[in-house]
């Protein structure tokens, strides 16, 4: 059996942060909003406007925050992907992979808690570390 490479395991490590995301943001939407709007359709129209319109502003930035890493996952999926199809995990790129997952984490609070321009530098910093992985792929 093969054994799993690091920037493996913190892409299944990334992914399980999704879910203890999702559970940062139902948690307060469900609270705010109740479960007739949350298990409704959703439709526009009988929710009253967009669900980020209907809490607070943390709860707001939680929502925007878990979309923000389903965006920034498929990316470093992919580059995990490359990584491990290639051959080529390194130092470099398990580094990144870290740099990646310990950003991804500090981006949920800084983002709830709108540490100006703080959030921006934190997902700078986490995208930055996916491009250097695929960057490693491509040169070695």
């Amino acid at each position: 059996m093969l054994a799993m490479i690091i920037e493996i395991k913190i892409l299944v490590l990334a992914t399980l942060w999704q879910f203890v995301q999702y559970i940062l943001m139902a948690v307060p939407v469900n609270l705010q909003l109740g479960a007739d709007k949350t298990t409704s359709s959703r439709d526009l129209d009988s929710l009253g406007g967009s669900i980020q319109s209907q809490v607070d502003a943390r709860t707001a930035r939680l929502i925007r925050a878990l979309n923000n890493h389903f965006e920034a996952l498929v990316l470093f999926s992919i580059a995990v992907v490359a990584v491990a199809l290639s051959g080529q995990s390194n130092a470099i790129t398990a580094t990144c992979a870290w740099v990646y997952l310990i950003c991804r984490i500090a981006y949920v609070a800084a983002y709830a808690f709108n540490w100006v321009p703080w959030r921006s530098v934190i997902w700078g910093c986490g995208f930055m570390a996916t491009g250097i992985m695929l960057i490693t792929v491509l040169l070695a």
